[in-house]
């Protein structure tokens, strides 16, 4: 951890080194003890990613103190502390997972259950006033005495439970039953009825409380699973058909979505209001080019929500391309680590759960850079493992333990039986018998 200035270690960067080292030192214990057969490329990966957003949050930080230090204002709170902290929490969950999670099936058997407590947690944040559930426009935080958490990244975990559940539990259905159209088959609705209601109810939940870029995961999250258990591409338009609707009732709708996407058409128009944000992440970039400006020394804390939102830019700029391409790339093994993982495993429980885990964290990174890169409208995620929020920092670590627990069951399961070869034919037998038992002539 560096000061803003690049001057190098200090104290409080030594003391924040030890603590992080004990705490990946106690999860890699708990995997030996617990998941000793594990894909070992998960947890240094994730280990690395969140190590990173420390040294930048810590670098932040920094750069905000000098700041306040020079207007004459008092130093504000240090987030790279409270990310700490977070983390420590989040590899106890992780920890907590693998422990009390023997065997990857157990969750199926709760996934009704799941799926009610995850329509909950996302109703939650919308029943409370205004004051207990707002932040920057949004209603989907929890606020109690300076204390917060957003309990819509637990309930993507509790989702994606259910979702995996239902399917298995169905199977049959969906791969039997239905009515043919354009050389597609479609399942019948009332199959599906449970599947829909969970899902609609909560993209409106999370539109009411004008998150839609949790709202884009959970709906991408769904149709990706879906399309994973049924293999039909049916699914796939009907899920572009449905995206397709509801963006056009969104645009015309909501007026922060209509502003979202005026920006991303052109942020340099509205630059001194609402573009103002996603020009400087641009401009940011673009200073840092091929090799960065060094870190510390660029100045991404101009950006507004640095730390959050806007992590993916302050990697650019002080990283530059090849730093960029380097967190790209570990997100990258992470996703297709955990696809093999559930690939790997045998029952379709766990290749549903696993897929459904793996693809949701390379979706939201696409969701994030894509949105600070103007490649899609700004959508307010942040990058897992890396942003500030001890929310999603702790429902990631519960994905991670449910990955690791499927890898490593997969990896410690017996090899399937072999068949024993056919008995040979009567004619085959008696010369076989013949070979063996005959004296052989000379």
């Amino acid at each position: 951890m560096t000061s803003a200035t690049g001057n190098g270690f200090d104290g409080q960067s030594i003391r924040a080194l030890v603590v992080f080292s004990v705490f990946v030192a106690v999860t890699h214990l708990a995997v030996r003890r617990w998941a000793p057969a594990a894909d070992p490329v998960l947890l240094p990966c994730v280990v690395l990613l969140n190590g990173i957003g420390l040294v930048l949050i810590d670098r932040l930080d920094r750069a905000e103190a000098a700041q306040a230090a020079h207007a004459g204002t008092p130093a504000p709170s240090s987030d790279s502390a409270h990310q700490l902290i977070w983390t420590g929490l989040g590899m106890l969950l992780f920890v907590l997972v693998l422990a009390l999670v023997p065997d990857h099936t157990k969750p199926a058997r709760y996934g009704y259950t799941c799926g009610l407590a995850g329509v909950v947690a996302l109703l939650v944040p919308a029943l409370l006033p205004s004051r207990f559930s707002e932040v920057n426009g949004g209603k989907s935080w929890i606020l109690i005495s300076g204390f917060s958490i957003q309990p819509g990244e637990f309930a993507k975990v509790l989702l994606i439970i259910f979702i995996a559940a239902f399917l298995v539990a169905n199977r049959d259905l969906f791969a039997s039953e239905g009515k043919r159209f354009l050389g597609m088959t479609f399942p019948r609705l009332r199959d599906l009825a449970p599947l829909l209601l969970v899902t609609f109810v909560a993209v409106l939940v999370l539109v009411y409380e004008k998150n839609l870029g949790f709202s884009l995961l959970v709906f991408g999250t769904v149709l990706a699973m879906m399309y994973i258990a049924t293999g039909r591409a049916s699914w796939l338009l009907i899920g572009l058909a449905m995206f397709s609707v509801g963006a056009i009732i969104a645009y015309q709708l909501f007026a922060h979505v209509r502003v979202r996407v005026q920006v991303w058409q052109d942020p340099l128009a509205t630059y001194y209001t609402t573009g103002y944000q996603i020009s400087q992440g641009l401009f940011g970039m673009g200073t840092g080019g091929l090799i960065g400006t060094g870190m510390g020394n660029g100045r991404p804390q101009d950006v507004p929500f640095a730390k959050t939102d806007f992590i993916i830019s302050t990697i650019g700029e002080e990283l530059g391309l090849v730093g960029l391409a380097g967190v790209l790339v570990l997100f990258l093994i992470l996703c297709i680590r955990g696809f093999s993982a559930a690939l790997t495993i045998r029952d379709a429980f766990g290749k549903l759960l696993g897929g459904g885990l793996a693809f949701s964290i390379g979706w939201q990174l696409f969701v994030v850079v894509g949105g600070v890169t103007k490649l899609i409208p700004l959508t307010g995620l942040t990058t897992p493992f890396m942003s500030y929020g001890g929310s999603s920092l702790l429902a990631n670590y519960i994905i991670l333990g449910l990955l690791i627990r499927i890898s490593g069951d997969a990896r410690s399961a017996p090899p399937p039986p072999t068949r024993p070869a056919p008995p040979p034919l009567a004619e085959d037998l008696t010369a076989h018998v013949s070979r063996r038992l005959l004296p052989r002539r000379t």
